[in-house]
């Protein structure tokens, strides 16, 4: 396998050849690089997880395969979350070890997967770097948002609580789907990815190690050329990163925290310092004004790169160590969810009647959504409303939608319409 030339770009071939000819060349030589230092060997595939393959979703410019898992007893008007592979991964890989479809049937959405092939690039990397594939109305970026439309209109799911997520190549892929489909997209996890649009003047190597060091404003306004004529909301974006990671540089994780908290207007220290999961995971929160967690960044203590898993079958618990890139550490899955505003439990709650953190007894209150706006539990935006603290999307700001929000700790809201102390 061919290594890259020690300046760390691809070498041109002769200028006489036609621009066809070197591009063809250019990106089949950064499609083998990032293949070899992305994933390394290709993982043994061994299907456990029951993926349907959709064969008609659109025009698909990109050539990539659609494949979904619709958990049993799926609620009406699901969420969607979009779920991107690394390289020399495929959608099965990705769905057995990522724990992604258990927390489906737990949280009860629906996991659409996408996958690129050889045909694509020889390593079946997404083309993050590509600007024929990372632009909006074109390539890969439009046959994945061609796929959270159809999941939409084929199997009546919410269209305003979409969300995407992806490792490494995937990763970077995902920072391109929020910059590109911003009206598509509420929220994304982008994991051991990079900030959207480094390779405009960078090449792949650069950006990956060591990273490329632009300000808050510069890595925000190649997000808004993405989409000039958005007007936001902008999505709300978390990064998850090894902080041994030697193949996406953790320096990536400050840029693209850079990058989503100039575009939500906000400053670039944590509102919040918080040590979660078994592994002292150090995660920080950025806040919006309305108290939702605007940018979130989890750094996992001792895990190079890698999609952060937990095996067993705690409630805590997800995720498989099968193929390469799967990391014993915390289930950065569930974390996700619980970003997005899918998963209902809060690790660390107590138990019905318990004392709270606090000191307190956690509290619970019903009320419709404008009730619950009003008593201040929850805010709106884009005519939904979301809880405070979590920012769990709770749906339409009207009288007619209903839930319970727990609040523990205090001035901390989260969905409880299962069950509540």
């Amino acid at each position: 396998m061919s290594q890259p030339p020690s300046s760390g770009t691809p070498q041109a071939p002769p200028r006489t050849r036609p621009l066809s000819h070197l591009l063809t060349r250019l990106f089949a030589v950064v499609a083998v690089v990032l293949g070899t230092v992305l994933t390394g060997p290709a993982p043994a595939a061994h299907a456990s997880v029951a993926l349907t393959r959709v064969g008609d979703f659109g025009s698909n410019p990109g050539a990539l395969t659609m494949y979904v898992y619709r958990p049993a007893g799926l609620p009406a008007h699901p969420p969607v979350v979009v779920a991107l592979h690394g390289c020399t991964q495929s959608a099965q890989v990705y769905a057995d070890n990522s724990g992604l479809p258990q927390l489906a049937d737990h949280d009860g959405f629906l996991l659409v997967l996408a996958e690129t092939g050889t045909a694509n690039n020889p390593s079946k990397c997404f083309n993050w770097f590509q600007s024929t594939d990372n632009r909006r109305g074109q390539g890969e970026a439009l046959s994945v948002r061609q796929m959270a439309d159809h999941a939409v209109t084929a199997y009546g799911a919410d269209p305003h609580r979409v969300y995407v997520t992806g490792l490494s190549a995937g990763g970077a892929m995902t920072a391109v789907m929020l910059a590109a489909y911003p009206d598509v997209f509420s929220a994304g996890a982008v994991v051991a990815g990079l900030p959207y649009d480094c390779t405009r003047d960078n090449s792949p190597y650069t950006c990956m190690n060591p990273g490329v060091d632009l300000t808050p404003a510069d890595w925000a306004r190649r997000v808004r050329d993405a989409y000039p004529a958005y007007t936001g909301p902008w999505p709300r974006a978390a990064v998850w990163y090894g902080d041994q990671d030697t193949t996406v540089a953790p320096r990536n994780a400050t840029e693209l925290r850079d990058q989503w908290t100039a575009l939500h207007g906000l400053s670039q220290t944590p509102t919040r310092t918080t040590a979660i999961g078994p592994d002292a995971t150090r995660q920080d929160q950025y806040l919006a004004a309305d108290g939702t967690v605007a940018v979130e960044v989890d750094r996992v203590p001792g895990i190079g790169h890698g999609t952060p898993v937990d095996p067993g079958t705690g409630s805590e618990q997800c995720g498989a160590t099968g193929a390469p890139y799967f990391l014993d550490s915390i289930c950065s899955s569930r974390w996700i969810a619980r970003f997005f505003g899918l998963d209902t439990s809060d690790p660390g709650d107590p138990g019905p009647g318990d004392p709270d953190p606090g000191g307190g007894t956690a509290a619970c209150w019903t009320a419709s959504n404008y009730g619950q706006v009003q008593a201040g539990r929850a805010t709106t935006s884009g005519g939904y409303t979301y809880a405070k603290g979590s920012g769990q999307n709770l749906g339409l700001y009207n009288t007619f939608v209903t839930h319970t929000l727990k609040e523990s700790p205090t001035g901390y809201f989260t969905l409880a319409d299962t069950g509540c102390p």
